[in-house]
């Protein structure tokens, strides 16, 4: 995954694997609309994120994207800041996860990478986790790297071994992504939001989407 909220009409061409949309409550980043309209043009993975209150289900059920992501977003939250407490929410988030499943929705829980946060979450039944990486992205930025990606790759070595999907976004970019997955080679997939389309003002959307797949693929 390398983009959110255009059409895959463009991105799909150019070579991304899929498009990840965020439909908060207030539809202030995308609409729940546009969730319905994409559905109908994107060719490769449609991702929708979000907190699963009764609205985004009743959304997610609908448009049944290849994969969902459960984001604990606050609706005034202005992005997203925390991962599940997957201990804490065990049997709501399993409650959701049947409810996606049974539907052949794949489901993605977001998690900071925290090795007890992340073995509860193999007890929600989702298929794969999603790394918080805000706080690899600040230590990388302060010369601090190794430090950084050291609980993610301890976190993803804890996802692995429990038979658990490995995404990751928030934060990434062409400047810290190389390292990270070159730390994490299990990674299954990353999201790239803002970042990217920072880049494409300086690089144009098909130029800065061969950097992001040249980074993922080397």
């Amino acid at each position: 995954m390398v983009s959110r909220a255009c059409t895959d009409a463009y991105f799909g061409s150019f070579g991304a694997q899929g498009i990840t949309i965020h439909p908060r409550p207030d539809e202030r980043h995308i609409r729940y609309q546009d969730a319905r309209d994409l559905k109908k043009v994107v060719k490769t993975e449609l991702n929708i994120e979000g907190n699963p209150v009764s609205k985004f289900i009743d959304l997610v059920l609908e448009v049944k994207p290849d994969q969902v992501t459960l984001v604990p977003d606050a609706e005034d939250a202005i992005t997203s800041n925390a991962g599940w407490n997957t201990i804490k929410h065990l049997d709501f988030l399993k409650d959701v996860i049947e409810t996606f499943k049974s539907e052949g929705i794949r489901t993605s829980i977001f998690v900071d990478p925290d090795n007890e946060m992340v073995k509860a979450a193999a007890d929600t039944g989702t298929d794969r986790i999603e790394l918080y990486t805000e706080s690899y992205a600040l230590a990388y930025s302060k010369n601090n790297k190794e430090a950084g990606v050291a609980p993610f790759a301890e976190a993803a070595k804890s996802a692995h071994e429990v038979g658990l999907g490995i995404n990751a976004g928030h934060d990434l970019s062409l400047i810290n992504l190389k390292y990270f997955l070159s730390q994490i080679p299990t990674i299954k997939e990353v999201s790239i939001g803002h970042a990217l389309v920072c880049d494409t003002f300086e690089f144009g959307l098909e130029q800065t989407l061969n950097k992001y797949l040249s980074l993922a693929h080397n």
